[in-house]
């Protein structure tokens, strides 16, 4: 019988010897390997947190204790022993457990997440809700060294040392060199200064420098500040103790004995603490080991030789670095910028070419928005590629730092539309309607490859700010051509038909032509026209439209609510148009996660879904 046999919820850990922790940790890791071997996931990052969960869940009791799992990235061994080690095979499939912490799901995951550095303000809005209700339970955050990086989380670090309320913070530092002798020194030195002689030591000669008549207090200080000193010296974390918080560490997250005496020991402390642990991306499987960038998002791969063996069409994001690339050799102004995600941008190439052009900025969304204008009146042509989803994070930057000033910034919008099994989180389903309301900012989207390309060569001469979107995955390879500068709010006509029009954008252009193409099988006509541009429409073509078609249609892989349907129905209602405009999109709801695909379909978004929508909408 195995370990993990015995192990069905957090409470089972504690009747485990040490030996048989460790042995679980190894078989944690094997079921995690198996099953995104064969659904894809955050591998890396689960993979390195296997021990800190197993130690966590030793020492803490949850769900009355609160653990936060900042992202989600790491929380594969927190799903299997929260109960739910038998559905974990269905993991990010359609119907099955979601890939990040999900409350919905179970009373162990707290909060709801996918985006990073959320978990210290969640957690201290946690600990003052418990100290009003004047509950007893503990509150931890485990956090990574990358999210750590986010404004979010060193406000949240902020005002917990402020706020001085009872909470733990776990700082998984996975990046960090930190040598095996200095290790050793310094995960022997927490067990010191957290055990129970240290802690009453330490209180008793503060009551006896306290006693001394005048004296005393600043004695204490003195005191105080030789231990931060002697602390600074061997470990980094003095700006913590700067901060408010206790600071114990580094210790090495792989050594169970080493973090449950830590935990048991700090776990009844006042006040914030944080504790500093290093671990290991991809710890257990050598290729995720070894590069664990690739590992941290992969698709389903072969779990012997760790690589993806179906061969991968290029995708709209290797594109646009490939292109961005290209025109940068010719322009010097171009500069790259990326909220750490070199790869998943498509920029690793552009690094790689123009090292010193090339900024990555950490989890810093409104840093990179912001830095890029200073760059834009500085002189240069900033690019800034952000995930549709995390450029919700610099809405107030785009508006203030470069719309208002009106500077000539790209932001390239990656993951536009439905992303599959990341769900909620990451889908890319709002961006057209929280962009398009912002004056001076040009919004388009490519429908294909070359368009991709044309718009990436023209934005360059555009002057504006400028946002281009386009999806997840692989590229729509067309024979199509553009003009060389495409202008400014200028879609296309790409077939006439008398019965109906639909005017698409982005890539629901190619599903709206097949649409077409179906439709005509069946005795209806259809105009299908490529509007490109959310913002400025095209005026001129679609009074056009209004006046030559007897019902329009428009269609979006965005939220009904406020998107590109509603910005034609409102130049309808400008142009005082009466014609039936019907709005086909994704409803006002978060969408789950699953295939893209078949997100589509059950959607109204594939071709065939299309076509049934706009024949019985002519039949009614």
């Amino acid at each position: 019988m195995s370990v993990l046999d015995k192990v069905n919820t957090p409470g089972d850990l504690k009747n485990l010897s040490l030996e048989e922790l460790n042995n679980l940790c190894n078989e944690l890791r094997e079921l995690i390997i198996d099953t995104v071997s064969l659904r894809g996931g955050h591998l890396a990052s689960s993979l390195g947190a296997v021990d800190l969960t197993v130690a966590l869940y030793s020492v803490f009791n949850p769900p009355e204790d609160k653990i936060i799992w900042d992202v989600g990235h790491q929380a594969y061994a927190h799903k299997i022993l929260t109960g739910r080690k038998e559905a974990f095979k269905t993991l990010r499939t359609y119907g099955g457990i979601s890939g990040f912490p999900k409350r919905e799901e179970s009373e162990y995951d707290v909060i709801t997440t996918g985006h990073s550095s959320t978990s210290i303000s969640a957690a201290l809005g946690l600990a003052c809700g418990r100290d009003l209700l004047k509950q007893d339970y503990k509150v931890i955050a485990v956090i990574g060294d990358g999210s750590l990086t986010a404004g979010l989380a060193l406000e949240g670090i902020n005002n917990a040392g402020h706020l001085k309320k009872n909470m733990i913070v776990i700082l998984n530092d996975n990046e960090m060199s930190i040598s095996e002798n200095v290790g050793a020194i310094s995960s022997y030195l927490s067990r010191i200064l957290t055990g129970e002689f240290y802690t009453q030591l330490r209180q008793k000669v503060e009551k006896m420098l306290l006693s001394i008549p005048r004296i005393g207090s600043s004695l204490v200080k003195i005191a105080k500040r030789m231990e931060e000193l002697t602390k600074g010296f061997i470990t980094p974390g003095i700006i913590f103790e700067e901060l408010g918080f206790k600071y114990i560490g580094p210790i090495d997250g792989h050594d169970l004995k080493v973090m449950i005496d830590t935990f048991n020991n700090v776990k009844d402390w006042e006040g914030p603490l944080l504790i500093h642990v290093y671990t290991k991306k991809g710890k257990g499987y050598k290729p995720a080991e070894e590069e664990s960038e690739f590992f941290h998002g992969v698709p389903p791969f072969n779990k012997v030789t760790g690589r993806v063996e179906k061969a991968q069409q290029k995708s709209y994001t290797d594109i646009f670095g490939e292109v961005l690339t290209e025109i940068a050799k010719e322009d010097k102004r171009i500069v790259a910028i990326t909220a750490a995600m070199r790869s998943g941008t498509g920029l690793k190439l552009f690094a790689s070419h123009f090292p010193e052009r090339f900024f990555d900025v950490g989890i810093a969304e409104q840093h990179a928005v912001t830095f890029a204008a200073g760059l834009a009146i500085s002189g240069f042509r900033p690019y800034v590629a952000i995930y549709s989803t995390f450029l919700q994070r610099s809405f107030d930057m785009i508006i203030h730092d470069v719309c208002l000033q009106n500077l000539p910034i790209v932001f390239a919008v990656d993951r536009a539309g439905l992303v599959g099994e990341d769900g909620p989180t990451h889908h890319g389903l709002f961006d057209i309607s929280y962009l398009r309301l912002i004056p001076n900012l040009v919004v388009a989207a490519a429908s294909d490859s070359n368009e991709l390309k044309a718009l990436i060569k023209s934005s360059l001469s555009w002057n504006v700010p400028v946002t281009i979107r386009y999806p997840r995955g692989p590229a729509e390879i067309t024979e199509k051509t553009y003009p060389e500068q495409i202008k400014i709010g200028k879609g296309e006509m790409l077939r006439w038909g008398k019965d109906a029009c639909i005017i698409g954008i982005g890539t629901t252009v190619n599903e709206a032509l097949k649409a077409a193409e179906i439709l005509k099988i069946r005795n209806i006509e259809i105009s299908v026209f490529n509007a490109r541009f959310v913002k400025p429409l095209d005026v001129e073509a679609i009074r056009k439209i209004l006046s030559e078609h007897p019902v329009i249609f428009t269609l979006e892989e965005n939220t009904i609510v406020g998107g590109f349907g509603s910005a034609i129905l409102e130049l309808a209602a400008k142009l005082g148009s009466i014609k039936k405009i019907h709005c086909i999109g994704l409803p006002d709801r978060f969408i789950e996660h699953g295939p893209v695909n078949f997100l589509r379909e059950i959607y109204g978004l594939s071709a065939e879904k299309i076509a049934q929508e706009v024949e019985r909408y002519l039949n009614d």
